[in-house]
């Protein structure tokens, strides 16, 4: 009698729960949407409203003209201000050439501009921790450029220079690293034991609810899919976080046809969560991906519950009000 063939593994997908879209990102593109609606096309918007490509396609396709500088608006339209925020100046180049502007700044990274600007009035030497070149970054600099200096990880510490280390305060990036941001905040309170900490949190609740959600999965997960633009902060963060918490392996990709085979050798069980800019639809074509190989049985890691919303950019708001005042008004 021949030996009966081994059972093969158990294949199952951990799905985490918080993933994708965060408030200030179904803010940011249900603004574009609105400005379509109601404006016409085209609309402008300075720079990617989230970062993703999948969404920045499909606002294109219904009119969206994506732009790198606020001088490429021909003068007298309307240009939308990315969910990242800008500097400032930006505000006051729209006001030179003639431009109505939306901000459809997350109010998460409006917070942190408002902290830099209070520091900065208050003299203080200002260490902003966050990615050199982001955009969220370079609109957080740009609120008081002479107090604020990057400080781009632990590896960066050595480097800062502060005029009063009394007198010095820690600011963040939204959608960094919680664990290598408070890496870096013991090495810079190592340097500077008075550094003085924000007021609240930078790092914004849907960042790190998404990362505590793939710690809780990446432990039990042979592989980890992150779906995400590579232009994107806390997607790239959620492979490293995953990294860290024991998957032996995590890829990033924006579709699932960029999905290797080869990445499900050996792999009983699949972790698979989204960027805080990712719609659901990417993420169900991942999950039908790893069906149609054996992965059906799909399982929820839920790490938090989240039921913020926020209030669409008041200039909107204030032009849907008007309008629908005029529709009442002639009927």
């Amino acid at each position: 009698m021949s030996a009966s063939p081994a059972a093969q593994p158990s294949r199952k997908v951990l799905l985490a729960a918080p993933r994708g879209y965060c408030a200030g990102v179904d803010r940011a593109v249900i603004a574009v949407e609105k400005a379509l609606e109601q404006y016409g096309a085209p609309v402008y918007v300075r720079h990617e409203i989230v970062h993703n490509k999948y969404v920045v396609k499909t606002l294109e396709k219904k009119g969206a003209i994506f732009v790198e500088e606020t001088e490429e608006v021909p003068e007298g339209n309307i240009v939308i201000f990315s969910a990242h925020g800008v500097a400032p100046v930006v505000h006051e180049e729209a006001e030179r050439g003639k431009l109505a502007t939306i901000d459809a700044t997350c109010p998460l990274v409006t917070k942190v501009h408002k902290e830099a600007v209070r520091f900065a009035k208050e003299d203080y030497d200002i260490l902003l921790i966050g990615h050199e070149g982001h955009e969220e970054v370079i609109g957080t600099s740009g609120e008081a450029p002479e107090h604020i200096q990057l400080v781009d990880g632990p590896k960066d510490v050595a480097n800062v220079e502060v005029r009063d280390p009394d007198k010095v305060v820690w600011l963040s990036q939204t959608t960094l690293s919680v664990d290598e941001t408070m890496e870096t905040v013991d090495a810079l309170k190592g340097r500077f034991p008075n550094l003085l900490s924000p007021p609240s949190d930078d790092i914004c609740y849907a960042t790190q609810n998404r990362q505590q959600a793939v710690k809780q999965m990446g432990a039990q997960a042979d592989l980890v899919i992150v779906v995400g633009s590579r232009n994107s902060s806390n997607s790239k963060r959620l492979v490293e976080v995953a990294l860290g918490a024991g998957a032996k392996a995590s890829y990033l990709v924006d579709y699932a046809d960029e999905i290797e085979e080869a990445w499900l050798d050996g792999v009983a069980t699949v972790g698979v969560t989204s960027g805080a800019s990712v719609p659901e639809i990417l993420v169900d074509g991942v999950l039908e991906w790893l069906a149609a190989r054996g992965y059906e049985d799909v399982e929820t890691v839920t790490a938090a519950e989240e039921s913020i919303a926020f209030s669409l950019p008041k200039e909107l708001r204030r032009d849907l009000r008007a309008e629908a005042a005029r529709a009442v008004g002639e009927s």
